[in-house]
């Protein structure tokens, strides 16, 4: 690859912007989501993004599911996973996650809230999430 890294970094920050714009909208405000990479899956009509979550102290998103496996690791603070039919996973710095397909769930930050980098797998063209209808 050519160029600097910040060029690069540069180029990948226009284009997370141009992907999360319809993603974004569909977020509850008290959910920061950043979109830093997305590659395809070779053989395959699915993708791997890169991003980071970030909920501020006490937020809980809106329940969402993803058409493909999600999976994480906490940054900064603490949270909760909360996936229908499972016992809630409470998570701190350190820890990595992992949902399956379309498990619907919601997150929570703990006092000093919870910055995530998640990876999504997804059909290319798809939407990251569904929010709950």
């Amino acid at each position: 690859m050519h160029g600097s890294i910040s060029t690069w970094m540069a180029a990948g920050a226009v284009m997370a912007m141009a992907f999360a714009g319809p993603v974004q909208a569909q977020q509850p405000q008290a959910l920061k989501r950043a979109l830093l990479q997305s590659f395809d899956v070779p053989g395959s009509d699915y993708e791997t993004v890169i991003g980071t979550s970030e909920l501020g102290p006490n937020a809980v998103t809106g329940r969402q599911s993803h058409p493909g496996p999600e999976g994480g690791y906490v940054v900064q603070g603490r949270g909760t996973i909360v996936v229908d039919g499972r016992p809630p996973l409470a998570l701190k710095a350190g820890q990595s996650y992992k949902l399956a397909p379309g498990a619907w769930h919601t997150v929570r930050s703990g006092p000093n809230g919870v910055k995530l980098v998640v990876v999504w797998v997804v059909r290319k063209g798809e939407p990251l999430d569904t929010p709950t209808p």
